[in-house]
């Protein structure tokens, strides 16, 4: 199993090198090093006992009439403070860096990307870091939803929402665009730590066209036959390899 995963890192370090225009899709496998809980996993979000489903709980319909409770669910379990980029998230930035990497397209909300430097990040589900007040249109920092008690609310008296996209909400219309047109143009095409099962972000992968698309998730994918190579390895162990 090492050598196999040693020579295929091998091979994978080739296809970068030759490769001009780099598209890292991510999920929440790459976090999970970092100390963030995944939402599927065995011990992720999905699998624990609430009053309600966190399906339900990460709605726009249950945001609205069940708001002190999603508030509750929300600075419980999606904000998680103090936590680290890890050494794919510093590997990408390396790669952005050397003009490799051209962009990010991320179903993560934890903004880890960008703490880490990186700067071409399409946030397809949004971030914590940035919150609104549905009233006014105030922007407000993470702090306000983590330390509030109850439902933060704006000097306006409106109630602040976070810049996150919930489940019956669409995706930010620029950032589609962008995220659609950086994996268009794209040579290579690095799809980690997501099964690829959460649509319309799963969907984007079908935009690519380029001639080198590597897959790097513990689980199969629907796209593993489509791969020129697949890892079945945590994103730490592959790109520590290169």
């Amino acid at each position: 199993m090492a050598e196999d995963l040693i020579n295929k890192s091998a091979r994978f370090s080739e296809m970068i090198k030759v490769s001009k225009k780099i598209v890292f899709f991510g999920g929440a496998g790459v976090s999970t090093e970092s100390g963030i809980p995944d939402f599927r996993s065995t011990d992720g979000l999905y699998n624990q006992k609430y009053d309600y489903p966190p399906e339900e709980i990460l709605s726009h319909d249950f945001f609205e009439r069940n708001t002190e409770e999603f508030y509750r669910f929300y600075r419980d379990k999606m904000i998680v403070r103090g936590a680290k980029p890890n050494v794919t998230h510093y590997a990408l930035k390396k790669l952005e860096d050397q003009g490799k990497l051209t962009a990010i397209v991320t179903q993560n909300i934890d903004g880890l990307h960008e703490a880490a430097g990186s700067k071409n990040v399409f946030a397809l589900h949004g971030t914590v870091y940035k919150n609104t007040c549905l009233k006014c249109g105030k922007k407000f920092g993470i702090d306000v939803i983590a330390e509030a008690r109850g439902v933060p609310r704006c000097e306006c008296g409106g109630v602040i929402k976070p810049d996150v996209v919930l489940y019956g909400e669409m995706l930010p219309e620029d950032v589609v665009e962008g995220a659609v047109s950086a994996i268009k143009n794209a040579d290579m095409l690095i799809v980690g730590g997501t099964s690829l099962v959460v649509y319309p972000a799963a969907s984007f992968v079908n935009y690519f066209r380029g001639e080198r698309l590597v897959l790097i998730n513990l689980q199969p994918t629907a796209f593993d036959s489509r791969a020129d190579l697949v890892f079945k390895n945590k994103l730490g162990e592959v790109f520590s390899k290169i």
